[in-house]
């Protein structure tokens, strides 16, 4: 039988050693076992790849301990404006949201959006207004409070500084979530979601919605869900660019993400990390920052959960 397998993250760039206590460090690697165990579940009960990937990432949208979902960070204005993106390998057909807020589960709207219009990506009070006509119920302001992240905000709020997750120091690391993963039938599927970034200005939108950029699938290369810094991600157009050297180099999946990750971001500046998964079910996870929380569990026995290098 084919080996399927799933891979997920929750933001590359860490708490640094020193701030992330035994109790935190048991609680986030709880919560990626949590959410790789009940998507490989599905595919381990025949389930596609599409199904997988968007339980995975609904549990790590449900925790507050990531940046995405009920933990998102706080905008400017003391808001939530949240991204989601999803794809299937076996289709190309994919679906993106963007500055969204009230929607509990950011990834499933994405979902909808794939299947359910004829587009693939619709942004602020249209993705709302479609959520809307689908019936989607609208949680308080409240649901998405979490105090570890408005200590965040509270730091630099009415300055120009941004902050990306997981720092103590500004303009420093990330909180994304995602997840990959490739089913019995060989099939693959890419899911991403993100709160964005501490005191985000102008609806300002990182690459985790964006196809090609923070996520992509394709069953002829790879899926791939990215974490780090999106300005760096969206010019490199990192999902695809693993894709376009497995294609047309014929480079593995470990080799393409590798190349991606430890070379070509970091040539232009970026930092981060990535998550993919190919049609044979081979996990690749590099990244170029201090750590990636990520977990990867595969029918050839693989099972493990990690924060650092």
């Amino acid at each position: 039988m084919k080996t399927f397998s799933i891979a997920i993250h929750g933001g590359a760039g860490t708490l640094v050693k020193g701030m992330m206590t035994p109790e935190l460090e048991a609680q986030y690697k709880s919560a990626l076992q949590s959410a790789l165990n009940e998507g490989y579940k599905l595919l381990d009960h025949g389930k596609s790849a599409i199904e997988a990937v968007e339980e995975a990432v609904k549990l790590l949208e449900n925790s507050h301990l990531f940046n995405a979902g009920k933990g998102s960070v706080f905008t400017a204005t003391e808001t939530h404006e949240m991204d989601a993106s999803i794809m299937d390998g076996k289709t190309l057909n994919a679906g993106g949201v963007s500055l969204i807020t009230g929607i509990k589960n950011p990834v499933s709207l994405a979902r909808d959006v794939m299947e359910k219009s004829e587009h693939v990506f619709l942004a602020g009070d249209g993705a709302m207004q479609f959520a809307k006509e689908l019936n989607y119920k609208l949680e308080d302001a409240s649901y998405f409070y979490d105090e570890f992240r408005h200590k965040q905000w509270l730091e630099i709020k009415d300055t120009d500084s941004f902050q990306l997750d997981h720092s103590t120091k500004k303009d420093s690391k990330f909180g994304t979530v995602g997840a990959v993963a490739c089913d019995k039938d060989g099939n693959i599927a890419a899911a991403t979601s993100t709160g964005g970034m501490t005191n985000k200005k102008w609806g300002r939108v990182g690459d985790s919605p964006m196809i090609g950029a923070g996520n992509y699938a394709n069953n002829k290369t790879c899926a791939i869900s990215c974490t780090g810094s999106g300005e760096f991600f969206i010019k490199g157009v990192v999902a695809y660019d693993v894709a376009c050297l497995m294609e047309h180099k014929g480079m593995s999946v470990e080799d393409a993400s590798n190349e991606v990750i430890n070379k070509r971001i970091l040539d232009i500046g970026g930092d981060g990390g990535l998550i993919a998964v190919d049609a044979k079910g081979n996990i690749a996870m590099p990244f170029n920052t201090e750590g990636m929380y990520r977990g990867q569990k595969s029918s050839n026995g693989v099972n493990e959960v990690a924060i650092y290098g």
